[in-house]
């Protein structure tokens, strides 16, 4: 019988890490924390881009279609873009940017990246953000004399309680893993859990986390199971981390 492990990741990438990890064996459910809805970022005012940027700074894929929408505004597919990740700098390039580097890591790589490729007086950058999100890293960028735009691109909602598949599952002790991608997505996806029964069987199962604060975040919320970091930030290395489960 086929394992059963649970992606709380949203869409997009929802769908291509359930195929990968059914191609490498398990039986995947989809349980997404998070409904990510795009927010427009050419009305003017607040949230408009406003000016010309030196640079634009992407800390997920959820960024990119509200950022494409705002095309021209203040924003060119020649601008250089710095993405936290190679996911997210492979949809800023499909959207026809056109210099697309990639931190390869979380926010503290990317502003080590930015630190080694742009001088603050190279002009503003344009941070586009989920609502609440990308706050630390403007501070860490304005610290070293940048001026930074922080713009909201989406905003997220919980999503109220799991599927009912993924809720048998559980109940069963069908699932194994349980992966979390942010710990906003932990929060609200255990949240999401009605009756002591389902909550208490998905503590014990093993979490498989994105990065040591999202393992910290996951601990807090009292996780009973084993808690597996992927060495990496991105899902290529949570789908190798799957093979520390034991079989």
């Amino acid at each position: 019988m086929s394992r059963g492990i649970v992606i709380t990741r949203p869409e997009p990438g929802l769908g291509e890490t359930l195929a990968a990890v059914e191609q490498a064996g398990w039986r995947a459910y989809a349980s997404p924390a998070l409904v990510v809805r795009p927010r427009s970022m050419v009305s003017g005012g607040a949230e408009g881009p406003g000016r010309r940027v030196a640079a634009l700074l992407l800390t997920s894929g959820q960024a990119v279609a509200a950022v494409a929408q705002a095309l021209p505004m203040g924003i060119s597919l020649a601008v250089p873009v710095f993405a936290v990740g190679a996911r997210t700098a492979e949809r800023a390039r499909a959207a026809g940017f056109t210099q697309v580097y990639s931190a390869d890591g979380d926010a503290v790589a990317l502003v080590m990246l930015l630190r080694q490729s742009l001088a603050p007086e190279t002009g503003p950058l344009l941070l586009a953000c989920g609502a609440g999100q990308g706050g630390a890293l403007a501070t860490a960028l304005r610290a070293d004399g940048f001026r930074v735009l922080r713009r909201i691109a989406y905003e997220t909602r919980p999503v109220r309680s799991p599927p009912p598949d993924v809720a048998g599952a559980l109940l069963a002790g069908s699932i194994e893993v349980v992966t979390f991608f942010s710990a906003q997505s932990a929060r609200s996806w255990l949240a999401g859990l009605r009756g002591g029964a389902l909550r208490a069987a998905a503590l014990r199962t093993v979490a498989l986390v994105l990065s040591p604060a999202i393992e910290q975040g996951v601990r807090a919320l009292g996780w009973q199971g084993p808690i597996i970091v992927a060495a990496r930030p991105d899902a290529h290395s949570m789908l190798a981390a799957l093979e520390q489960v034991r079989r």
